[in-house]
């Protein structure tokens, strides 16, 4: 069995196949499973990773072990597997690695209506479980089922953002060889888009890029072909597709945090003084603009367990996040990176301008995107950095989520990821000099220069 406290993270289980996540732990997640949320019927997905089949077959037999049945939507995004669950309501598994190499895979989990799964939501319990051993079902054994979803899944999405009266858009999509390249040909049919694939093919050993849209290395081939064809906008997708960068007809990267606010400012067209909820490294002009338009920021920490809960307890319409993750109420407060595109690609499409200057409005300050840096002691480096700010004049210290220092021109915030041995630091400014300063400063501390 496989280290458990290694793989079971704040909001999901990750680790690499075969050695930290292998058949026999999901085999027991899955009977785990159906035990804590009781479920007599469970649907799962899968990305294209080479062990996601046997990973996901296993936990269909640990489940069904338990007496469930499961429903196995086969090939989809993590979005796909949040439709399955709130259009079926029932509880859902993804099994994904995300943006992680190709050696890492995970599970993505969570109930009726796609409610998420977190360490303070269900995980822990079924950490536990898995522990001591599940106890021997003597009921009948549930049974599996094939269901394609596909269609169902681009057709809810089109009821949600209308697209079908733009003006005819090119659009560059690179879905990094993830699962972009399975949902985005059935969500744009149909529709008044030009659409230039790259790297479509179904291939979870990333022979072109990672599937890691944050890292700007990744966005180059988007970019240059944005550039090349002279298209209207880029879209980047990870590699299950939950999430979604984009890129101007300049070649530009566009700020996640400019999308919030955009789609932001939508939501609170249709629904006027809404909460609006922000995690708390997208930029400052979020909360800023959401005031501006009437509606009622909301701050709070990264990851999709918790923003999806904050959004459910506040009725939020529509949450953010800097990592491009991007949360619908009309979409069981679930992350969809496609519905965060179909958002852009209606904004655009409705007025004559370029993609940057409609986006002028909500781009106002400089940040550093997110710098991610591999420490040995996270917790002890975060501590030396909170110990070198602390006491300054005027400066704050906020603990929510890692560590945010700010000052009146100035804040950033450095946390550790829940998935990977780093440190992610995220610093915006008034000013690009300023910006440049407490940017070097602080990682010069991290790096130890």
């Amino acid at each position: 069995m496989a280290d458990l406290a290694k793989i079971f993270k704040a909001y999901d289980i990750r680790g690499v196949v075969p050695a930290e996540l292998d058949e026999e732990t999901a085999e027991a997640i899955g009977a785990a499973f159906v035990r804590v949320t009781g479920a007599t019927s469970v649907v799962t997905a899968h990305d294209m990773r080479p062990s996601s089949v046997p990973l996901a077959t296993a936990f269909a037999r640990g489940a069904t072990g338990q007496g469930a049945d499961v429903i196995e939507a086969g090939l989809g995004s993590t979005d796909l597997l949040y439709y399955a669950s709130g259009s079926l309501d029932l509880p859902g598994a993804m099994f994904t690695a995300s943006h992680n190499p190709a050696r890492y895979n995970g599970l993505k989990l969570c109930r009726t209506g796609a409610k998420p799964i977190g360490r303070d939501t269900g995980l822990t319990e079924i950490r536990e479980l898995v522990e001591k051993g599940v106890p021997a079902y003597d009921g009948t054994p549930g049974t599996v089922s094939q269901r394609d979803l596909l269609k169902g899944y681009a057709d809810h999405l089109k009821t949600l953002v209308d697209l079908s009266g733009i003006r005819r858009l090119k659009v560059v999509v690179d879905a990094g060889n993830g699962m972009g390249g399975h949902t985005v040909p059935s969500v744009f049919e149909g529709l008044p888009i030009d659409l230039v694939p790259l790297y479509f093919e179904l291939d979870g050993t990333f022979p072109n890029h990672e599937a890691n849209p944050i890292e700007p290395e990744n966005l180059r081939d988007l970019q240059a072909k944005v550039r090349e064809t002279g298209a209207d906008i880029g879209l980047a997708f990870d590699g299950d597709a939950d999430r979604c960068f984009v890129v101007d007809e300049r070649g530009e990267i566009v700020s996640p945090s400019a999308v919030t606010a955009l789609v932001a400012v939508r939501e609170l067209a249709k629904h006027p003084g809404a909460k609006i909820v922000h995690n708390l490294i997208t930029s400052k002009a979020v909360p800023e603009i959401v005031r501006e338009h009437g509606g009622e920021p909301v701050r709070t920490r990264v990851g999709h367990s918790f923003i999806k809960q904050e959004m459910a307890e506040t009725g939020a319409v529509f949450g953010g996040e800097h990592s491009a993750h991007f949360y619908f109420r009309d979409f069981w407060f679930a992350d969809s990176g496609m519905l965060a595109a179909m958002h852009v690609l209606a904004a655009l499409g409705e007025q004559d301008g370029p993609l940057s200057a409609l986006l002028t409005e909500y781009d106002r300050y400089p940040a550093s995107g997110e710098i991610n840096s591999e420490v040995a002691d996270q917790e002890g480096t975060a501590e030396r950095v909170r110990s070198a700010f602390a006491g300054r004049p005027g400066v704050t210290i906020d603990e929510l989520d890692g560590l945010t220092v700010g000052a009146d021109t100035w804040w950033f915030n450095l946390r550790p990821s829940n998935t990977e041995p780093l440190l992610r630091l995220n610093v915006e400014a008034d000013d690009d000099k300023t910006l440049a300063e407490i940017r070097d400063e602080v990682l010069a501390i991290v790096r130890g220069k």
